[in-house]
């Protein structure tokens, strides 16, 4: 069972290394065969030039694609994988086109696995260990009003004057910034526009507390199905979001001005100065903070509350985004060899088994991580 690991981009060098390292059979694919050399040559000598055909040709049955390419490569690569019975994993959402893939995946017996990153990925693992933990719990009632959060955010570790720090090209952030979001909020489904619309903080329980901004992103409605919330729950709040420090909005005011009628000639322009301006210097460390969490309330009281949250960043073993995105593909990787995740379309895995063993991997890529109890 050969890995085939495509892209060594800034995001996904600790997940491989780990892979190499722990003595599986890999091979690295990359355009640029000096930069997979530099990330993992001390390693080894199976790395080749990243070529769709040339892939396809050593591609055995029971293999796995590893997709740390851009997103619009992963349907291709899932759809090779089926034609020759191989395993398919990424950490990028599923598209509807990947979705579309589940009934020829298991016919196949492969497994195409998606969402095994930070976000999405651990948030998943937080977000189901906390809906199995609550039904498990005391305080568990039907009739019970949930309300539920998920935040996420990438961050300087040490804030700059315009409160954010970019690894890569500005232009994905920008564009992300006219996307539309949907939501529950007070038992209504919310859907706005912009983020600056639904923006407001957040009081983080990090040690010491920390103050946040945050807004909804993306589609979180399917999301409940996902987390296995009973349909007859009644949900009071429920949203996905992202996290920025306090001070982001007023510090994004002229881009939030500027980035919603934008030609792409001019979002051009402003990525490259956002980028000259605000990029992550060699020695600027980076910093992740995730917090989830679960409330459940009867007669307006608390019945169960809790947040599992997480603090990371840069340190000697490289940046915190590398680590949390690609160690759990790894992890991934690996539950495929066991045959721990089925054939078809998967997300990050909820059996409780994956889910306390992935996240009992991540405590050791965090500086800081715990399940906070607020009752």
């Amino acid at each position: 069972m050969t890995v085939h690991w495509c892209g060594t981009g800034l995001s996904t060098i600790p997940g491989l290394r780990r892979l190499i390292e722990a003595g599986r059979e890999v091979t690295v694919w990359n355009r640029t065969l000096d930069k997979a050399q530099d990330a993992v040559g001390d390693l080894t000598n199976r790395i080749q030039q990243f070529d769709f055909d040339a892939l396809g040709a050593e591609l055995q049955p029971g293999d796995i694609v590893v997709s740390m390419l851009p997103g619009d490569m992963h349907v291709t690569l899932a759809q090779l994988c089926i034609e020759k019975g191989a395993h398919f994993v990424s950490s990028s959402y599923i598209a509807p086109e990947m979705r579309a893939l589940d009934g020829a995946a298991k016919q196949a017996g492969v497994a195409l696995v998606n969402e095994v990153g930070l976000d999405p990925g651990i948030d998943h693992l937080m977000a189901h260990y906390l809906v199995a933990d609550y039904r498990a719990s005391v305080g568990y009632n039907a009739e019970n009003h949930l309300s539920f959060i998920s935040y996420c955010g990438g961050v300087p570790k040490h804030p700059n004057s315009f409160r954010y720090k970019f690894s890569w090209s500005p232009v994905g952030v920008l564009k992300a910034l006219r996307s539309p979001s949907k939501s529950i909020r007070a038992y209504t489904e919310l859907e706005v526009k912009h983020p600056w619309d639904a923006m407001h903080s957040y009081n983080a329980p990090l040690t010491p507390p920390e103050t946040f901004e945050v807004y909804p992103n993306r589609d979180s409605l399917p999301f409940m199905a996902d987390y296995h919330f009973d349909p007859a729950w009644t949900v009071k709040e429920f949203v996905r979001g992202t996290l920025r420090l306090n001070g982001w909005a007023d510090a994004w005011r002229d881009v939030f001005d500027e980035v919603d009628t934008a030609t792409d000639a001019r979002l051009k322009e402003m990525s490259d100065k956002l980028w000259a301006d605000n990029a992550y210097g060699p020695d600027d460390p980076d910093r992740i903070v995730m917090c989830v969490a679960l409330q459940a309330e009867q007669n307006g009281q608390s019945v169960y509350h809790k947040t599992y949250a997480m603090d990371a960043w840069g340190d000697i073993r490289g940046t915190a985004m590398a680590r949390l995105v690609s160690i759990p593909v790894s992890l991934a990787v690996e539950a495929v060899m066991a045959h721990e995740i089925g054939p078809g379309v998967n997300a990050a895995p909820s059996d409780l088994r994956l889910v306390q063993r992935w996240l009992g991997e991540v405590n050791r890529l965090a500086q800081h991580m715990q399940v906070v109890n607020h009752i």
